[in-house]
């Protein structure tokens, strides 16, 4: 089981994307577990201060190191295996990848920044890794707290009904996923390749393998870069070049 703490100063917008589908299987087989803490908690001060303005001035608030530091640590504990992850648009871009590297981990202690950002011991003295989801802004950490959870909880053996299910998604194996069909067969003169439908498993696997090149080779050909391709793979990839131009 993993462990993904929280730490926000709006726990409850986890609620309900945390009460459907997968996540909520997954928490009731005990496959994950997922806390939310309010970063409030581990204020000391009457007012519950949890940001303050910048020092040399500027507009916007920093959150405060202190309640974040006492935070963590309490969280934290004794764990092993804890990763702590601060999400910024400052981050490394999240990945396939880098899901399957959280997911072998115990704990996943995450922390939500809000207003200008925050106090930057936070990100050199508590956070073992700063996580991006894109380059763009977002309001807070929430929403990409949220993705993070979602990506690495479908990594968890058990969560999916079929455990070959994210073995052939999207960037799985570096490739985008082949096209995917369903009944009815023909729709509007639209048709389902015929390979799909002849029965044929060892065609519809090539078919799927070549397409699947296709595909990040027409939308996202910097894949193809980062990969190590067989020589089989570099045919097809040669063949689709050929029909392309």
């Amino acid at each position: 089981m993993i462990k993904f703490d929280v730490l926000s100063i709006f726990p409850e917008m986890f609620l309900s994307p945390l009460n459907f589908s997968l996540l909520k299987k997954a928490q009731e087989k005990g496959l994950i577990n997922i806390c939310l803490h309010d970063i409030r908690n581990w204020t000391s001060d009457k007012h519950r201060m949890t940001d303050d303005a910048p020092y040399g001035g500027g507009c916007g608030m920093v959150m405060k190191v202190e309640p974040l530091e006492r935070a963590v640590a309490e969280i934290k504990g004794n764990v092993q295996e804890t990763q702590v992850i601060l999400m910024t648009p400052q981050g490394e871009t999240f990945n396939q990848k880098i899901a399957a590297d959280l997911a072998e981990k115990k704990q996943i202690i995450i922390i939500c920044g809000r207003y200008e950002g925050v106090d930057e011991r936070i990100r050199k003295h508590i956070a073992d890794r700063e996580i991006s989801i894109g380059d763009y802004i977002l309001t807070g950490g929430e929403l990409s707290a949220l993705v993070l959870i979602d990506a690495v909880s479908r990594l968890i053996p058990g969560v999916l009904g079929n455990a070959q299910s994210s073995c052939s998604e999207s960037f799985s194996n570096g490739l985008l996923e082949y096209p995917q069909y369903t009944r009815p067969a023909e729709y509007k003169s639209w048709c389902v390749p015929e390979v799909l439908i002849s029965g044929n498993h060892a065609e519809i696997e090539n078919w799927r393998k070549l397409e699947s090149l296709r595909r990040t080779y027409q939308r996202r050909p910097d894949l193809l870069k980062k990969l190590d391709l067989s020589a089989d793979d570099k045919r097809k990839l040669e063949q689709i070049k050929l029909e392309e131009t």
